[in-house]
């Protein structure tokens, strides 16, 4: 998928219509209608008196179309609550779990997150939560920019191509469509030296899906910044190298597989570039692609990795598959035209669960596979960071401040008696029967006492107020005194 690029054509500014110029509600005028406008308004999508009422699917789709969903295996609802009770605990004590229970939230999400935490899990894995409370009112801000003409054009035109049959985008001008333009005209603002490539708007819109603009905004920057980072730059370097990662990894996973596109000479980069840019959100049916998104989330790129030679293997993986495919064409035309059984929610997770890539192994070829790329093409000219493996790897990397742990004395008042070695704690214990003589007069610093510049950084708290943290900070201290 090439990198969009703004300039002239019929949808350029003095093309034949206007560019959106930075507003939000240009996108709802009159006029400028496409193949969708048939479809009717958010309204009647929803059953708001709209001259054919339109039934969708449990995902928002339009009943009838391509991309709603057939017969589903329905979690039974006693399970459901039971899985929803779960992670409302894990949500509401986050930094305990992430810290300790780690592979509880990684078992948790290969079961599937409830559809009703989804977004806000999503939010929690990722570390958007975080970056947004750390960049409070940024969203805002950009949001009121008008932005770069040669971005907001492309954008606008690839608005209509997101998801047209769910019932958030059917129509041009509605919120779906709005809040779309909305996150990706900001993240061309935030990230000017990147601006928009289109596979970046399936990634918001699926995110729109399941949570406001502002939270979309910060999980897009995320996915961009530390899960697939240079993805979405305009060489597409980072791409191309996975490319060459999946095609080494595939000869370990499946060997009749990488010999028959060996022999075909076919480039990875001819039916990777959209399954990975994309995230599997226009390859998979949309249940497989919630199941895919849990666990990409929590564990990285590896299960992006992991989806396409699970998807590579039983599509080319054997003599009897192939007979079918002899040559270039009729190979590309079924990996383009994926075999319903192995997309299927449950076949592909299990399987997805069971390959043995790891962390350690996409690191290690990519070590050889830029070695390559630097023989022969010399450095990258897109200088990204480094991705980041899953949830783990973010909390740990960018950890939330945590002020509520640190042990602040709500009330301080003056400084006692200074703090006694152990060898003269008995003689004190024969003082405290008589008065006890001001314990930081003027004569104090010179019989050995530590003095007051110690008072001053450590100041006695009413034991009222004194917490935990507190009191072992101050066991500690007797103890190493």
């Amino acid at each position: 998928m090439a990198k969009s690029r703004g300039g002239g054509g019929p949808g350029s500014p003095g093309g034949r219509h206007q560019s959106l110029s930075g507003t939000r509600e240009s996108l709802a005028e009159p006029g400028g209608a496409d193949e969708l406008s048939s479809l009717g308004s958010d309204s009647e999508i929803n059953g708001g008196g709209g001259p054919e009422e339109r039934r969708v699917d449990k995902f928002g789709f339009i009943v009838g179309s391509r991309s709603a969903e057939g017969p589903l295996e329905e979690v039974p609802l006693e399970v459901l609550r039971q899985r929803e009770s779960k992670w409302l605990d894990m949500l509401n004590n986050w930094d305990k779990w992430m810290a300790k229970k780690h592979k509880k939230i990684r078992l948790r999400c290969q079961k599937g997150i409830p559809p009703s935490l989804r977004g806000r899990a999503w939010q929690y894995l990722s570390g958007s939560k975080v970056k947004l409370e750390q960049n409070m009112g940024k969203f805002d801000e950009l949001d009121l920019l008008p932005g770069e003409p040669k971005w907001l054009d492309v954008i606008e035109r690839d608005l209509h191509r997101q998801f047209p049959f769910h019932e958030m985008f059917v129509s041009r001008g509605g919120h779906g469509q709005q809040d779309l333009f909305r996150v990706l005209k900001a993240y061309t603002l935030y990230r000017p030296e990147e601006g928009y490539c289109q596979a970046q708007a399936p990634i918001a819109a699926v995110l729109l899906m399941h949570m406001p603009a502002e939270q979309a905004f910060w999980c897009l920057v995320q996915i961009c910044e530390k899960y697939l980072p240079g993805y979405y730059s305009e060489k597409l370097e980072a791409i191309q190298l996975d490319g060459q990662i999946l095609f080494s990894l595939l000869h370990k996973v499946s060997p009749v597989a990488y010999k028959h596109l060996s022999k075909q000479k076919i480039d990875p980069i001819l039916y990777m570039t959209e399954w990975f840019m994309c995230a599997f959100s226009r390859t998979l049916p949309w249940s497989s692609v919630l199941r895919v998104w849990d666990m990409f989330f929590c564990e990285g790129v590896k299960i992006i990795f992991r989806v396409g030679l699970v998807l590579l293997k039983h599509t080319l993986g054997s003599s009897d598959k192939l007979k079918t495919c002899q040559g270039q064409y009729e190979t590309m035309e079924r990996l383009r035209a994926l075999s319903p059984k192995i997309m299927q929610e449950t076949f592909l997770v299990q399987e997805v669960i069971e390959l043995p890539v790891t962390e350690r192994q996409i690191e290690r070829e990519h070590l050889i596979q830029l070695k390559k790329w630097r023989e022969t093409h010399g450095e990258l000219q897109c200088k990204s960071p480094p991705r980041l493996h899953g949830a783990k790897a973010i909390s740990e990397a960018e950890p939330p401040p945590r002020k509520a742990l640190e042990p602040v004395p709500s009330i301080v008042v003056s400084p006692g008696p200074a703090p006694v070695p152990k060898a003269r704690k008995s003689k004190e214990k024969s003082r405290e029967k008589s008065p006890a003589g001001p314990a930081n007069g003027p004569g104090a610093e010179g019989n050995g006492a530590p003095g007051s510049a110690r008072e001053l950084l450590h100041p006695q708290v009413s034991p009222h107020h004194q917490s935990k943290e507190s009191l072992s900070s101050r066991e500690s201290e007797d103890t190493y005194l």
